[in-house]
């Protein structure tokens, strides 16, 4: 690849070249035309005063003069050979001169040059003694063969060719040299710039020094320019750098913001799972209360009956009537004491699976209905209080292998929420929890016919701490754990819409087995 600088210079070195070229080929033919045009003129004009003065040595036969006349236009630069041939022997020369001087030895005509050769005759006016009678005629005295050279044009015509090519080569290397010096005063501004800007691309532009600036051609304001631009990209680096750095602190601080956040959700998840078993526990409590009332009551009668049973047989005064009204008091304390203690115990081994489901993480499989009517039942002292009946609505047994305390964690925020939101102001309400399996995915409806929600918040319920009780004991987790646990942990789906005629829809759809959660 050759140089820019090369390229120019060969460019300007053509075009000045073929100009001059044209107009040497011009000058050229120009001065050819002028040389033939003058040699044409001066043939005639030497042909012509031959022809004036030779006529009278040939009728005198004055061999002296015609050599005199000869030898002076045989001086004359473009004649080569004058030969004059008398009519009376045509085939030898009266008189010929060259160059080279006389020579009077007989020539044939044929041994004459024929290059740029006239010939001419040689006439005599011959006037008759009675003129007055009969006209004068012309009498043909001989022959004038006259041979030019055409060197003389020629070598003019060199000497112009090579003028013009001198002057072509001399323009030409002053040329050379003159754009050789000027484009060294253009480019070596730019080679700097180049060498400049290969370093700045190759290092560190922090290292990089400035080009030095001059005033005094045009190539110091771009020069400028590359300075500025340096500075401006040292600035950039700077405060990219300390960009970078604040990014960083920024990252760590993020980074630390997002721990004590995971943290903080962990804690509220927690708290959120302890919440509802202490509601679990108080509901369990309220419910063991009134069977173990009616078991303590049974016994305390009991007691009492076989007491008096007791002091009447020690005073001998004990009667049929009185065994068979203590047997029949036994038999009904028994039933009593019986029937309650088995809904306490069914009651407690309730709460205690619910218990252990709702705080651990522990996979297990569980019949879904089964254990749907074990959270409700935990859940009934809310509800009674709350004046909510659930409703479950299954036509066929599922059996799940997953883990349901995550599962009735759903299933208890989901409650919650529709006692507290869609039920307000002590207001009865129905809940119905439809089950049913299709394919390899468990779909829960869980629809109320409650009071429904605004469409402008159906798009952000499940984002966190989003709650229209705020101050009024809502924290705005509960549908976000369900969304979480749904989604991350179940690997399933949830959707929220309002039914057509009254109340709110959740749609959960679940794998019937759940894939196993990763240990963190």
């Amino acid at each position: 690849m050759y140089s820019l600088r090369f390229r120019l210079i060969a460019i300007f070195v053509l075009i000045v070249t073929a100009t001059l070229a044209s107009f040497g080929i011009y000058q050229y033919i120009h001065l050819s035309d002028e040389l033939e045009k003058n040699f044409k003129s001066h043939q005639k004009e030497v042909i012509s005063r031959l022809e004036t003065s030779l006529p009278s040595t040939l009728w005198n036969m004055d061999e002296s003069t015609a050599a005199k006349i000869i030898k002076a236009e045989i001086q004359n630069f473009d004649v080569n050979e004058i030969a004059v041939y008398s009519a009376e022997m045509p085939d030898v020369s009266f008189v010929r001169a060259t160059k080279s001087g006389l020579n009077n030895q007989a020539n044939s005509k044929n041994q004459l040059p024929s290059e740029y050769q006239i010939k001419a005759q040689l006439f005599a006016d011959v006037i008759p003694r009675n003129s007055a009678q009969i006209p004068h005629t012309s009498q043909a005295l001989g022959e004038l063969i006259v041979t030019f050279s055409h060197d003389y044009i020629d070598k003019k015509l060199r000497e112009s060719l090579m003028l013009t090519i001198l002057q072509i080569f001399i323009l030409d290397a002053i040329l050379i040299i003159a754009l050789a010096m000027s484009l060294k005063v253009v480019f070596d501004p730019i080679k700097r710039l180049q060498s400049a800007l290969y370093e700045l691309s190759s290092h560190d532009a922090e290292a990089a020094a400035e080009l030095p600036e001059s005033k005094s051609h045009e190539f110091g304001k771009v020069i400028r320019g590359f300075n500025l631009v340096l500075r401006n990209l040292k600035n950039i680096i700077v405060l990219q750098r300390q960009a970078e750095a604040l990014a960083l602190a920024s990252s760590k601080q993020t980074e630390e913001a997002y721990i004590s956040l995971k943290a903080a959700q962990k804690s509220l998840l927690q708290a959120e799972k302890l919440a509802s078993l202490g509601s679990l526990v108080a509901g369990i409590a309220h419910e063991i209360n009134t069977p173990v009332g009616v078991i303590v009551t049974s016994a305390s009668v009991l007691a009492d009956a076989s007491s008096e049973v007791t002091q009447s047989m020690s005073a001998g005064a004990i009667r049929k009537s009185d065994i068979t009204a203590f047997l029949n008091t036994t038999n009904e304390c028994s039933r009593l004491i019986i029937s309650n203690a088995s809904r306490a115990a069914h009651l407690i081994q309730s709460f205690k699976q619910v218990a252990v489901d709702q705080t651990s993480e522990q996979r297990r499989e569980f019949e879904l209905t089964e254990f749907l009517d074990d959270i409700i039942t935990s859940l009934n002292p809310t509800l009674r209080k709350a004046r909510v009946n659930i409703q479950i609505i299954s036509q066929e047994k599922i059996v799940m292998d997953s883990y349901p305390g995550l599962l009735a964690q759903v299933v208890t925020n989901l409650t919650m929420n529709a006692v507290t939101h869609a039920f307000p102001d002590g207001m009865a309400g129905q809940i119905d929890i439809l089950v049913h399996l299709t394919g390899a995915s468990v779909y829960l409806g869980f629809r109320d016919n409650g009071r429904g929600i605004p469409e402008e918040f159906l798009d952000k319920i499940f984002e966190p701490f989003f709650t229209t009780k705020r101050g009024q004991g809502g924290t705005g987790l509960g549908l976000n754990i369900v969304f979480n646990i749904i989604n991350k942990q179940l690997c399933g789906s949830i959707t929220a819409h309002n039914h057509p005629e009254q109340g709110a829809v959740f749609t959960i759809c679940i794998p019937r087995v759940t894939q196993q959660l990763e240990k963190i």
